[in-house]
């Protein structure tokens, strides 16, 4: 059967667009090519040339500041060891002079925290507050979602789906403020500061309340039947909108979602709770809501309301009147709208997208009233992330490039951009990489499928090199044209050059069901639990890299993560005659077990065609057509994909004596907190594919 698939598969072309040539190949170490800080939840403070971020440095995290007129960045936290501690929802106080933030990760469903390094006292979630100049760190209490009053007074955040108050100074115990149904979330203060909006979630409904503080009640806003989610409040306090989402038993993860019950926005009284319509989304193309990466999906400024949607087939920014009308659109085109954050004063968007280079993220402005959308940045870096200082007075964003990995950076008026802490680059950080090559190859059904190429940089004509194929996780990613704006991706770039460096070819494959070309690539038909199309990606991956005179095919291999681990996984199970050799973390293997992890109240047996269906679509339906050898690596918090998955496979492997080798981390959840293990995981799986493809040195003339 597998070779059948393999011999009717449509032949494979590629579009190369950088020639070959040979150069001396620097020789690194995984360790070094890993040994980048990585910075994200860059955030600015409100009416203040202030901003900061956290940077991970070989898993010590830390949070940095910048400020005018020099922007010269210094770190402000003092941790020091790669203890997997995540710090996350940073937040200026309305002066400046603190910022808030959480320091720990978020339970399990067991209400377990992550704790990675097995500390017999356990770990914890806790909200901390520090001065801006780092002189003074405190913690205000276990929690999460902090959100500081206009006045910085008071720090209201969510403790066990209840929401709590503390005083930001010194003084005062935490007080509990509700005891309600559901678990609260997504708290935002009125800009008084006299009530804050939060989202109740209550299973297969949500409400979006308000607390007022004066009178310590609670009042839901135009309650329904729906799923009502983020709220924004109105310049003037008086009005909160929000998004309604039709509830739809019916639908399972992991499938495509072209059309929906369509979505709305709403705006109410935020004293009688009574509501209006503002706008539906119309029947089919954009009907199902479609997010951005934003604090907020709602903008409110002055009397238009800016939101997202993909009525075109691409997330694209719209604007409406508050009382209503026909959406605006605002970012036109055949492109992806992504990060998005608004300008100091609220008149402007800024925003990534990968307009007129489609593998690749830049930035842009515009208004939110329309007109032409301005080029922030352009050229072959990538840039992401951007927001604006509170005093209006420069850009800040992350970026990257082929060979210089993430950091933070700033446009200071008409500036020339600069990195803002250059000197935290080690200086063992390898300096000559290489540049991959967008490739658009055939699947085996026909698609075109983009991918990166990465070549060593002795690559030579009349040589045949293994090579390692690899798939992102999600599956709603895309691998692009340099290091990523994701630190798990930015981690697999990292070993993708390492391979390169140690004479493999590697292609780095963006499948359908990955963002970043549409909603109908997105949404491909039959993807996932529901028929495993993209295994025509990997086949025709795999028979586009045996077409080359560059690659040996009989040393191509697999490797990828969560999603890229199924992938990988399916391709071994299925087309073992092509792929000699994989590299299986954390990856799913039966659909049914995956299911359940997210929707708990999946029951296989109560949807027999679905659960036929899903598990027609994971490897284990293929499992003896496996012979490939596959080194399973997990961690057994891991709260994505259940550690099961590979105790399974393992067990269905090992009764079929196929050769498996494994690397466990015991209390490491999915993408993995300690640094330690990345390497860990990352050495193992060179060293697995150099022994299974018979090493990197035995480069074999052309005949």
């Amino acid at each position: 059967m597998r070779n059948s698939i393999v011999e009717r598969a449509i032949c494979v072309g590629a579009v190369v667009l950088v020639a070959s040539f040979a150069l001396p190949q620097e020789r690194f170490t995984i360790e070094q090519i890993m040994s980048s800080p990585f910075p994200s939840d860059l955030v600015v403070a409100p009416n203040h040339g202030k901003l900061a971020w956290v940077q991970n440095a070989e898993g010590r995290r830390n949070i940095w500041v910048a400020g005018a007129p020099d922007y010269v960045g210094s770190q402000i936290t003092s941790y020091q060891s790669d203890d997997g501690q995540e710090l996350s929802q940073l937040q200026f106080g309305p002066g400046a002079n603190h910022i808030v933030f959480v320091r720990g990760g978020a339970p399990n469903r067991q209400g377990e925290i992550p704790n990675p390094r097995s500390e017999p006292d356990g770990t914890g979630q806790s909200i901390w507050i520090i001065t801006a100049g780092g002189d003074d760190l405190q913690e205000l209490g276990k929690g999460t979602g902090p959100a500081i009053s206009p006045d910085g007074e008071v720090v209201a955040f969510i403790r066990d789906g209840e929401i709590w108050t503390v005083p930001s100074g010194d003084d005062g115990e935490a007080e509990q403020l509700s005891d309600t149904r559901g678990r609260a979330g997504s708290l935002r203060w009125s800009p008084d500061g006299s009530k804050l909006a939060f989202v109740s979630r209550r299973g297969d409904h949500a409400f979006v309340g308000v607390y007022s503080l004066t009178d310590r009640r609670i009042r839901y806003l135009d309650p329904g039947v729906e799923h009502d989610e983020e709220p924004v409040w109105s310049p003037d306090g008086s009005e909160v909108a929000f998004v309604r989402i039709p509830n739809e038993r019916q639908a399972l993860p992991f499938g495509p979602v072209r059309t929906a019950l369509p979505w709305s926005i709403r705006i109410a009284n935020a004293v009688t709770g009574e509501g209006r319509l503002v706008w539906l989304a119309e029947p089919g193309s954009g009907s199902a809501f479609r997010e951005v990466v934003a604090k907020n999906q709602l903008l409110w400024s002055g009397d238009r309301i800016v939101f997202p949607w993909e009525k075109d087939g691409w997330t694209h920014l719209y604007s409406i009147s508050v009382s209503g009308g026909s959406a605006q659109l605002l970012t036109p085109g055949p492109f992806e709208v992504e990060h998005v954050a608004p300008s100091a004063d609220g008149t402007e968007v800024l925003y990534s997208s990968n307009q007129g280079d489609i593998d690749r993220r830049h930035l842009w402005r515009v208004s939110v009233t329309g007109g032409n959308p301005e080029a922030v940045t352009t050229g072959d870096e990538l840039e992401w992330a951007p927001v604006m200082t509170g005093d209006g007075g420069a850009v800040a964003y992350l970026a990257s490039s082929a060979i210089q990995p993430a950091r933070a950076k700033i446009r200071v008026a008409d500036s020339e951009d600069r990195a803002l802490a250059p000197a935290s680059m080690p200086d063992d950080f390898p300096t000559s990489l290489v540049t991959p090559e967008q490739v658009i190859f055939s699947a085996a059904d026909g698609m075109q499928i983009h991918g990166q190429l990465f070549r060593p940089a002795d690559h030579r004509q009349g040589q045949q090199h293994p090579s390692a194929i690899f798939f992102h996780g999600g599956s709603r990613r895309q691998m692009l044209l340099g290091w990523h704006y994701r630190s798990y991706y930015h981690n697999a770039y990292a070993l993708n050059q390492f391979l390169a460096s140690r004479g493999y070819i590697v292609l780095s494959v963006n499948y359908r069901s990955g963002i970043g070309y549409g909603m109908e690539f997105r949404e491909a038909l039959d993807y996932g639990a529901t028929g495993a199309s993209e295994f025509n990606d990997v086949l025709g991956a795999g028979l586009y890299l045996r077409s080359r005179d560059d690659v040996d095919p009989k040393r191509i291999a697999l490797w990828g993560g969560s999603y890229g681990g199924y992938l990988t996984a399916l391709g071994l199970a299925r087309a073992s005659d092509l792929f000699a050799a994989g590299v299986d973390i954390h990856g799913v293997h039966d659909w049914n077990q995956v299911i359940r992890n997210f929707v708990p109240s999946y029951n296989a047996e109560e949807n027999a065609a679905l659960a036929r269906l899903a598990f027609e679509s994971s490897p284990m339906a293929f499992i003896d057509g496996w012979r490939s050898p596959v080194l399973l690596i997990h961690g057994d918090d891991d709260r994505n994909v259940p550690f099961s998955e590979s105790v399974d496979l393992a067990e269905a492997l090992a009764s079929r004596s196929v050769d498996y080798e494994q690397l466990v981390f015991p209390d490491e959840v999915h993408g993995f907190l300690l640094h330690d293990n990345w390497l860990a995981a990352y050495e193992a799986a060179s060293d697995f594919l150099d022994r299974k493809l018979e090493g990197t040195s035995a480069l074999t003339s052309q005949p």
